[in-house]
């Protein structure tokens, strides 16, 4: 069975990645999204075992102790992060999985030294990311202007990824976004246990 390959995505608070990475999963019946742990309580609507896995504190930090995470970080005083065990037990069933994550914890997965394509989602400008923060209608003046300051330090790490897909109109990024993963799935290390069982028959005429 073709193991699955393993796709980084981060970007600012606000530039649309979450939105992005969930229509992709949608057009591509071989992706999952990673669903993270997180230590915060559940905002409205949001639901246990779907949108993230909730924990309190206790044993989020436990499972830090116990490294049992592939990254983690700590957002704006919420703590989140991604399980190894999950995100193995996926890959091995050959699922495509995106892990949406910030610049930190994408660095924690360079070091851990797994297999990952990574994509940076940029802003097309901080103007329009401050409209859209604004837009969503989730943060306090306060809290727009940190993520704005935080904006400004992750927007210079793009070239420590191997993607930049400009979020300048949704679809136009999801197109882009769609050919960067499809295109990787497509390289020959990725798709090799298909192509070997395709080729042995072959061989065998």
């Amino acid at each position: 069975m073709r193991k699955g390959s393993l796709f980084v995505v981060s970007a600012p608070s606000g530039t649309g990645k979450t939105s992005l990475v969930e229509r992709l999963v949608e057009l591509m019946p071989n992706m999952v999204e990673s669903r993270s742990y997180t230590a915060r309580s559940p905002r409205p609507g949001e639901t246990n075992g779907v949108d993230y896995n909730f924990v309190n504190r206790e044993t989020f930090e436990s499972m830090i102790s116990r490294d049992q995470f592939l990254e983690w970080a700590d957002v704006f005083g919420n703590l989140y992060g991604t399980s190894k065990a999950d995100t193995e037990e996926k890959l091995a069933s050959g699922l495509d999985v995106a892990l949406v994550i910030d610049v930190n914890g994408a660095r924690q997965v360079r070091q851990s030294g797994a297999n990952a394509t990574s994509i940076f989602i940029l802003p097309p400008s901080p103007s329009i990311l401050e409209s859209r923060l604004r837009g969503r209608s989730q943060n306090s003046n306060q809290e727009i202007q940190e993520r704005l300051k935080v904006a400004r330090e992750e927007v210079k790490a793009f070239n420590e990824y191997d993607y930049v897909v400009i979020n300048d109109e949704f679809d136009a990024a999801l197109g882009r976004l769609k050919d960067i993963v499809s295109g990787c799935c497509a390289r020959v290390p990725d798709a090799r246990p298909d192509v070997d069982n395709i080729v042995a028959t072959f061989e065998l005429k």
